[in-house]
């Protein structure tokens, strides 16, 4: 399945995965600054944004979306760049599609599993009734009942879109990414290290990354650097400045 997709710039290329419930228009902004030196390639992932919605929702099946995408734009060896869920589906790709990656950049998730963290979210989401919606407002009002954190509310907003006839809908297959959200929660691991360079973006004050999974990370990616920027699990959105430059300087020291 080939996913929705947007390119920006020209130059080696750099794919960028969103994380759960996210889009490539979150990324807009970076990818924009990226392509000052890159090709950038920003991608939906299945069950989000433009992408088709389908049933199967596991990292080897997100996996090989982004090798269909590689093969059809008939890519040499590209970054990738992953937030969160995206840093699982960069993670299965490279330790899966060595030869396929120059770089693997991975934003604030370690690959070990994680447990149910999203449950309040998804209740938040079923909660609204969308066929009785009739303005934006309205949908935002009733999330607050449940989501008081304006940005969180604000990020969930982005999926908010309306079909042919006007009536509002989700982008995002709620439904599926509720019921196959254990397989999203679930470790990465391979016999086989990824043995290039890898770069690991932590949130200084989330807990997504701590100094346990340091062995995990470098028994699957021995060539891993971790960085600490001052920011929360959203490190992109939050400092996005500094976020830049540390993943650039990786990119290409020499710029």
């Amino acid at each position: 399945m080939i996913p929705f997709f947007k390119e920006y710039g020209t130059g080696r290329p750099l794919i960028i995965l969103h994380g759960l419930l996210g889009s490539l228009d979150n990324w807009h902004t970076l990818s924009t600054s990226f392509a000052k030196h890159r090709r950038v390639i920003a991608v939906d992932q299945r069950n989000h944004g433009r992408s088709a919605h389908s049933d199967e929702m596991t990292y080897p099946a997100l996996a090989s979306d982004l090798l269909d995408l590689y093969d059809h734009l008939l890519l040499p060896p590209a970054s990738l760049l992953g937030h969160s869920m995206g840093g699982k589906t960069a993670m299965r790709f490279a330790l899966d599609n060595p030869d396929r990656v120059e770089k693997l950049i991975v934003v604030d998730i370690a690959p070990r599993a994680y447990p149910s963290l999203h449950d309040g979210i998804f209740d938040a989401l079923r909660s609204i009734d969308l066929s009785t919606v009739q303005a934006r407002q309205q949908v935002d009002a009733q999330l607050a009942r449940h989501v008081p954190d304006a940005a969180i509310r604000q990020f969930l907003m982005k999926n908010l879109g309306s079909d042919d006839a006007g009536r509002f809908t989700w982008k995002a297959n709620i439904k599926v990414l509720e019921m196959k959200y254990g397989e999203l929660m679930k470790g990465i691991d391979s016999g086989t290290p990824f043995q290039k360079p890898t770069l690991f973006v932590r949130g200084s004050r989330s807990g997504y990354i701590d100094r346990s999974d340091n062995i995990n990370i470098l028994h699957l990616f021995p060539e891993a650097q971790i960085v600490t920027i001052e920011a929360g699990h959203w490190v992109h959105a939050e400092a996005p400045g500094r976020f830049f430059e540390v993943v650039r300087d990786f990119l290409d020291p020499a710029t």
